[in-house]
Order: structure tokens, then sequence, then C-alpha cells
């Protein structure tokens, strides 16, 4: 039997498959997307669920000229294999190859580079006014998860859609299980009816007759009135219509006829229309099917067991971080949870579990988080705001105004910080310490190793004021020699080894890198003076200022952008003070860092031992 996959080379050959074919297709299409994902990892679970939408959505395009805007993006592989990549398909996350996010230098038929949520609706109101006011007639569709539209900015931008009155098709994609009591017969009914053109041209006809005159306008706002209170009732997408939108739905999205009829219906609307699509995650593999969660994000695994390739017995920092949460919750009543919709992701499913009633999960909101974080430190409570590195940074303005302008002690855990591998520029958490530490009054502090960590929130708990702890996902040098290290302190760093003309400070889990570095160093009889800097802000200015009489150079090593680093701050307070003593600072550079393992990506910004150690023989 020829593979149906194999006839598509190019965008808009899936219009050539028949009908009929199609389901074979989809089945096709799985089993290269679970191929693929269980040798380079990657986002498995969502794109399981959206397959038949996309063939659906393929189908009812013409690329690139119509534009398809996915949110998020972590659901875009069967796009990528439906344009033109299969054959690159094989190179999936891979340092090189074809990312795991659409990205337009791929293919024109990316509409638009994306890797964090709730964004697509504004980005379609965008391509659709610029379509109208340049005179095209190309079609613009949105595809959201019911996880990104518990963002705001999805409803800033519904509320634009409906009020420019743009032609706007988006997909409201569906997949909790919790939907299904909106699902019945009434509701299937009503959906299809209203779907048909007949019901269409019907509605606004008698609309249209009736206003002509003054009885019949009239009679029509009574027949809207009684119309919209049976539709409260009754009708599930009442707040869309209420919004501007017109709603259609439930519709199966694994139908690909049912979802065929939909778009076309679609198509014949004017303004903002809104489908809604019931699919379920994971589909076609029975362990994504059973716990989606897990693998919503996966590394490579086994497909006839779905467990890992590679295991391991030592803890990552979140699962540290996690264990230490919990067992602090259980002794302080005052201390409460915040998270954004990765309550897992965060190492928070025990607290969850422990202490339900004190582990807030508030959805895809970090600028909410932060903020009823807030709320609750200035009425005495003790919050931990959990959120990855790169999605912190959307809560700018709230860690600004609503914590550290007020002083209020709300404690971040920043998961993820540091390099990120594989899920590339949207992804990685290189920013932090520049955008927290250009704060007035955040502390900002980086462990190098899990019992550090453990130690920096017991410190920060202590504090009454913004405490930032920056950690990296993963499991490098979280296990620790067994040495004595004196307490965590405010502003003080921890000299590890002590040697003269040169001395390196370095930030979080780059311990081991260094440590190399030291190694490679003394084969040369180079002997640097060691610290770990543990605080990013405030730095140890008194250990610095003593190394002035003894030391040529300094170098600063961290992961995170050159610009606003560690090793900047440095640098310009070492200037202002005139001490004999030249700062380098080492860092990714100012850089959107692509995907690729840890140590290819470290390789490539110059954070290997090789590369530090050939600046440092520079510099001596």
């Amino acid at each position: 039997m020829t593979e149906l996959l194999s006839s598509i080379h190019k965008p808009n050959d899936v219009k050539a498959i028949p009908e009929d074919k199609l389901p074979r297709l989809a089945a096709e299409i799985r089993k290269e997307i679970l191929l693929t994902v269980s040798r380079n990892g990657g986002h498995l679970a969502s794109n399981l669920g959206a397959v038949e939408l996309t063939i659906a959505l393929h189908r009812f395009l013409t690329f690139p000229e119509d534009k398809l805007i996915w949110d998020v993006g972590h659901q875009c592989y069967t796009h990528k294999l439906l344009t033109g990549r299969r054959e690159a398909f094989s190179t999936l996350r891979l340092q090189g190859g074809i990312s795991g996010f659409p990205k337009r230098e791929e293919s024109d038929c990316d509409a638009f580079d994306t890797g964090h949520s709730s964004t697509s609706l504004s980005v379609a109101a965008g391509m659709a006014m610029a379509r109208d006011l340049q005179g095209g007639k190309n079609r613009v569709v949105a595809v959201i998860g019911d996880g990104s539209l518990s963002g705001g900015m999805a409803y800033e931008a519904l509320n634009n859609i409906g009020r420019f009155g743009t032609n706007v098709i988006v997909v409201l994609n569906d997949n909790e299980m919790s939907i299904s009591k909106n699902v019945g017969g009434i509701a299937n009914y009503l959906g299809h009816l209203r779907m048909t053109q007949g019901y269409l041209n019907l509605k606004s006809s008698v609309e249209r007759k009736l206003n002509k005159t003054n009885i019949g306008g009239a009679l029509a706002k009574g027949i809207k009135k009684t119309k919209d209170s049976i539709r409260q009732i009754m009708i599930p997408g009442d707040f869309f219509e209420e919004m501007g939108l017109t709603y259609f739905g439930p519709v199966d999205g694994h139908n690909i006829a049912e979802m065929t009829m939909a778009l076309q219906a679609a198509a014949k609307v004017r303004g903002g229309v809104l489908i809604h699509v019931i699919t379920r995650k994971g589909k076609g593999y029975s362990f994504a099917e059973e716990e989606p969660s897990r693998f919503h994000g996966v590394e490579p695994f086994r497909l006839a067991t779905g467990k890992p390739r590679v295991t391991t017995d030592v803890p990552s920092y979140t699962a540290v971080f996690g264990r230490e949460i919990t067992e602090i919750a259980a002794r302080r009543r005052d201390v409460v949870c915040v998270t954004a919709a990765m309550a897992g992701g965060t190492g928070l499913s025990e607290m969850a579990a422990r202490f339900p009633g004190r582990c807030f999960d508030v959805g895809i909101a970090e600028e909410h988080a932060v903020t009823f974080a807030a709320g609750m430190a200035a009425s005495g409570l003790r919050p931990v705001v959990c959120i990855y590195s790169t999605f912190l940074q959307r809560a700018y303005d709230q860690i600004l105004h609503d914590v550290c302008l007020p002083g209020l002690p709300v404690i971040f855990a920043v998961d993820r910080a540091g390099i990120v591998p594989h899920d590339g520029e949207t992804h990685q958490g290189l920013f932090d310490i520049s955008y927290l530490t250009s704060i007035p009054g955040m502390t900002v502090l980086a462990p190098s190793n899990g019992q550090e960590l453990r130690e920096m929130f017991a410190y920060a708990l202590s504090l009454n004021k913004p405490v930032a702890i920056r950690y990296p996902k993963g499991t490098q040098d979280v296990i620790a020699p067994a040495k004595n290290r004196p307490p965590v302190t405010t502003g003080r760093c921890v000299e590890t080894s002590r040697g003269s003309e040169i001395a390196i400070s370095f930030l979080g889990p780059m311990r081991s890198i260094v440590n190399e570095v030291v190694e490679r160093l003394a084969l040369e009889n180079i002997h640097p003076t060691v610290a770990d800097a543990r605080f990013a802000a405030p730095f140890d200015r008194e250990w610095i200022r003593g190394l002035a009489g003894t030391h040529r150079i300094l170098v600063t090593v961290e992961e995170g952008v050159a610009s606003g680093s560690y090793g900047e701050a440095v640098a310009a307070w070492a200037e202002e003070e005139n001490l004999p003593l030249r700062v380098v600072p080492v860092t990714a550079g100012d850089v959107f860092l692509a995907h690729g393992s840890r140590e290819e990506l470290l390789r490539e910004c110059g954070l290997d031992a090789e590369s530090i150690t050939d600046r440092i023989r520079g510099l001596m």
C-alpha cells in the first residue's frame, strides 16, 4: 500500500488526497510524530490531538497566501509535515534541525514565530487588519487552546476582533475532558443548525425585512431579545456572541468532514467567527491519552512502554524545590504557592496534593499570578510564585509595580533559568538576571547545588522583602561535594579556592564547568582564585574590593545575556570605584539562542570549559 504521507512534497498537496483516505493519512502522521518524538523528545500529547484538525485546516486554506497562526505553536508538527518538511522532520529539535515551534525562516507557511501562549488572537487581528488596509482577500485563522484562553491577552484581542468587525476565524481547540458536560444533544443540534448556510441566510434575511418597517423593527427586537434569553440558557457560545463573534460548535475536531463544514460556513460570515472544537490530547497513543500532562513535553522515550529511554536517580532542581517547599509549608501555615498552569512542571504536585487550599494554579496568567501573590503578601501571607524564567518575563511590570515598589515579601521560584535545551529561542531562561536585577530592591540568588537551593529558600523566608531564586532545568551540579559552606548571608559570595593574579566568580550551576577550567589552567601553572557568587544582586563588593590589591583580572561566568548581566554590573561598579582590577564578563552574549542539547548550546555561546579556558589564557 502506497504511503499517503510520501505524496505530500509541498504546501497544498494534501488537497489532492481523496476524502475517504484522510483517516489513513491521519494515522500515518501520528505514526511519524510518535517515531520522531520518541527519538528526539518534544511535545507529544498536544500534537497527537491536533492531527485531524490540522488536516482540515490545510484543505480549507491555501498556503502561503492564507495565514494560519498557532497559539504557543507546540502543536504544529502536523502542519510542518504538510508543508514540505517531512524529510527534515527527523531533525526536529536537534541542533541545526527544524524547530519544535513555528519559524518563518523555515517556511513561508509559518505565518508567525511563536512559543508563548495567548498571543495568536492579537497576531491574527493585526494580520487581518493589515490585509483589509492593503486590499487583500486572504483568510486569517488563529488556533488557540482552552488553556491559552485563560490568558488575559486573549480576551483583549477577542474584544477588539469583535469591535473591528474584520474577517478572522478563531479555532478554539478544547481538549479538556471536563468540557464533556457542554457536549449534548441540544448543543450539538443547535451547533449544526447554526453552521448551515440556510440558517445564516434566513437569519439575515428575516432581520433585514423586518427592519424595513417600524412594526417589523419592534418585532425584530422582540425576537432578538427572546432568542438571546434562550441562547443564554442553551448555547455555550453566548459569551463569544456578546463579544461580537459568531459562534459555531461544539465540533468534533477528529472528524475532518465536520471540521471542513464548520470552516466553510465560517468563511461565509462577515466579521469574527469562533469555531469551538473538541479534541482529545494524546489521541492514538494510549499512554498519552491516559496521562496527557506527562506526555505534554517529553524526553526521548520507548514507544512500547512510554517510559523514558534514559533514567537517573539524581533529583532535578525542580524536584528538590518541590520537596523543600512542601516541607516548609508543613511547618509554616502562612506559606502559599502560586503558579501559572505549570504546577507539575515547577514541582508543586506534592504541595498541591498535601495542601490544596494553599496552592493556587491561576491558569496561563502570569501577570495575575504575580499581583495575586502581592495581594496575599500585603495581607500577611508569604507567597512563593513558581514560574519558568521565560514566562515570568511576561509579568515584568507586575514584579516592578506591584511587588518591588511597595517592597512586599514575595518569593519568586524561577525555574528553567539559564540555558534550556531543545525548545529554542522562545524558551531560553537567559534574560531573568537582566530584568530582575534592573528593579530596585530585588534580591536575586543563584544556587550552585541542591542543598544551597534549600538553604536559599529558608534565607528568603527570613527576609521581609522581594527575593528571586533562579535555578536550571535538569540535574547538572545538583549534588554538591560534601564540604562545609557558610550560611547564606546577604550579598556574600563563597570563596572555594585561593590563588593569585586572576579570579573567577560564577553564578549558579556553572560550578562543574569552572572546576574543569581550573583543572585545565593548573596544567599551565595558572592558579586562579574561585568564588561561588551566590548573589546576582546585591553582589559581594567587599570580596571584589579585596581582590584589587592581589589580582589583575576578575572573570565572571554566568548563564545569561550580556546586557544587564551580573558581570556587567560588577564591571561598572569596579570602574566607578577606580579599582585596579579588570573585570571580564563571560556570558551567553546578546543572542536569541536556538535549540540543541545543553552541551551544544554551551559550546555555541562560549560557556563550555574549553572556550572559557581559551578566553582566560588569552587574558593572561
